[in-house]
């Protein structure tokens, strides 16, 4: 038992409460400081029970898990290559001639038909005086020969009518002209017609010889009209090999080099050539829009798929394909790199995980670890199907929504118990 002493020396004051065998004594009755220890107790009983169990449920670990969702996957097949102009050619002079009047200079943007340069050539000037001056006396010719076939034409019908009367009084009335008298005027009548012959002969010749002198006319005015040389399509003079007072040979086949007037190139519409791997060769389509990344500008323009040879390089098994980009405010230089993404196979709202996640194990096959309504880890054997760089298709094994380990597998096994934690697209991308 305690002693009064012993309960003042710990600082406690005791009362002596008396009861019956078997009676209630009320709280009233009780000194305060065993009411207070009473109604403690069991919170403090049941918050030790509480703590327990937070404490087993703490030592599950939390792991990073991604959900299996529907996303449109694309199989890509990115090459790179460099701006090339859409067509491109050196302006040459098409008659020999000096430079009188230059138009354009580095970098002058021209339409077509727009003139470069005016040549002077003398010696051609003067050939077409001469050519104006025998279509002027092929003319006269021609005047003269008409005014002669009208003059034997006259001719012949005198010397015919008198032939023809002598001829019907002799047939009527017979000794009464001479002989020698019808002999002679069938003899005119027949150099008479001799004459008209000759004049429509003379008359054709000169008709020849007109169209003869025009045709030489004509073609010395087409040659003296390339002296204006003109651009053939709109471009931009990218290089110029001469200037004002420079000769310009002929362009000719035996003297073509640096005889050229300058440089054109067709700027606003630029071509890729790519040398598509024959893997990808199934995959390409005319006309379809790819991207186009130009690492100097970083940005993404689109071209088209225009053309392709339609035949496997054997020596580098690949096949020429060109892409057009339009370049209609003359941003992209012909030069600069540039890569392309040729979409190669496309599966559209399929189940897809991250390619991290996925454990492959054989051909079409992998496994994943997947965290279960109980929080528990089970290792699951997926099907595959289209990879991408960050993502692959699951054919069959798993459903969406169901959450996958994010992370290595090696540190956890089937039938741990864990505490999931879903991760975001930003955070699987860091």
């Amino acid at each position: 038992m305690t002693s009064a002493a012993d309960s003042k020396r710990d600082g406690l004051h005791t009362e002596n409460v008396s009861r019956e065998p078997g009676e209630f004594i009320s709280a009233s009755k009780l000194p305060h400081w065993r009411l207070l220890a009473l109604l403690t107790l069991p919170v403090l009983l049941g918050g030790c029970a509480r703590t327990g169990k937070v404490d087993a449920a703490a030592t599950a670990p939390v792991v990073a898990v991604v959900a299996v969702a529907r996303h449109d996957l694309s199989n890509t097949l990115e090459i790179a290559s460099e701006f090339q102009p859409y067509q491109e050619i050196e302006v040459y002079a098409k008659v020999s001639g000096y430079i009188q009047k230059l138009y354009v200079n580095w970098g002058t943007h021209v339409k077509a038909g727009q003139v470069l340069a005016d040549l002077e050539i003398p010696e051609l000037q003067q050939q077409l005086q001469e050519d104006e001056a025998s279509v002027h006396r092929s003319e006269s010719d021609l005047e003269r020969a008409r005014e002669e076939l009208k003059r034997a034409n006259s001719a012949y019908k005198v010397a015919h009518l008198t032939y023809s009367r002598l001829a019907d009084v002799q047939k009527s009335q017979p000794g009464l002209v001479a002989q020698e008298d019808i002999d002679v005027s069938e003899g005119k009548d027949l150099e008479a017609s001799a004459a008209v012959s000759a004049a429509r002969a003379s008359l054709a010749s000169g008709e020849q010889a007109l169209a003869v002198a025009k045709a030489m006319l004509d073609k010395d005015k087409a040659l003296y009209a390339y002296s204006h040389i003109t651009a053939p399509f709109d471009g931009v003079v990218t290089l110029m090999h001469a200037y004002t007072g420079a000769l310009l040979p002929a362009g000719t086949s035996s003297n073509i080099g640096n005889s050229a007037l300058c440089r054109l190139s067709q700027n606003d519409l630029l071509r890729l050539v790519i040398p598509v791997p024959e893997r990808a060769v199934p995959d390409l389509h005319l006309g379809e829009i790819i991207a186009v990344k130009v690492s100097g500008f970083g940005k993404t323009s689109s071209g088209k798929i225009a053309r392709f040879s339609g035949q496997i390089d054997t020596q580098t098994r690949t096949m020429h394909t060109e892409v057009e980009v339009p370049n209609p405010n003359y941003e992209l230089v012909p030069g600069m790199y540039a890569s392309v993404e040729i979409p190669l196979r496309k599966a559209p709202r399929v189940l897809a995980l991250p390619t991290q996640v996925v454990q492959p194990t054989e051909s079409g096959k992998g496994t994943v670890l997947l965290v279960n309504d109980s929080n528990q880890i089970e290792r699951r054997t997926v099907t595959l199907g289209l990879q991408t760089a960050s993502e692959i298709e699951i054919v069959s094994g798993l459903k969406e929504k169901d959450r996958v380990i994010f992370g290595s597998q090696g540190q956890y096994q089937p039938g741990q118990r864990v505490a999931p934690k879903v991760m975001e697209s930003q955070e699987m991308e860091q």
